[in-house]
């Protein structure tokens, strides 16, 4: 099963490390803190490797002994993701052009890369559409 999915609008997917990577791709940046097991760098065909915008240490070991925890981990993932100033590099890199965040789990839907693309993208629309606030409303 792939976990390539794009955007609506077709500029930021999701993909497994392990999967062989597409010229649909674009600029793959591989999301995870630590670098994945038998990945070669030439396979990984990455354009950048942005540990910092993973969860942190903490964050992640919490949530790898639970997965039950998936909501409580999403909501601590999204907010370390508001006061981390790394998301900014990956949001340049996916308004600039077609990109795919890169990950290692094998849980498709409950992971951090899925949680960071819906942030990005919910940031990017709200850059692109001031009017609208990041509740979906409109600002009077």
């Amino acid at each position: 099963m792939s976990a390539h999915s794009p955007t609506i609008d077709g500029r930021l997917g999701l993909r497994r490390i392990y999967e062989t990577p597409l010229a649909s791709d674009g600029k793959r940046i591989l999301v995870d803190r630590l670098w994945p097991r038998g990945v070669s760098k030439q396979r990984a065909s990455l354009f950048l490797w942005a540990k910092e915008v993973a969860p942190s240490p903490d964050l992640r070991r919490w949530f790898h002994k639970d997965h039950a925890r998936w909501p409580e981990f999403r909501l601590q993932y999204l907010a370390e993701l508001d006061l981390n100033s790394s998301v900014s590099v990956v949001e340049g890199i996916a308004r600039d052009g077609v990109a795919t965040l890169v990950f290692a789990n094998a849980d498709l839907e409950h992971n951090h890369a899925a949680v960071l693309r819906d942030f990005l993208i919910k940031r990017m629309s709200v850059a692109a559409n001031p009017e609208t606030n990041l509740t979906g409303g409109t600002t009077e």
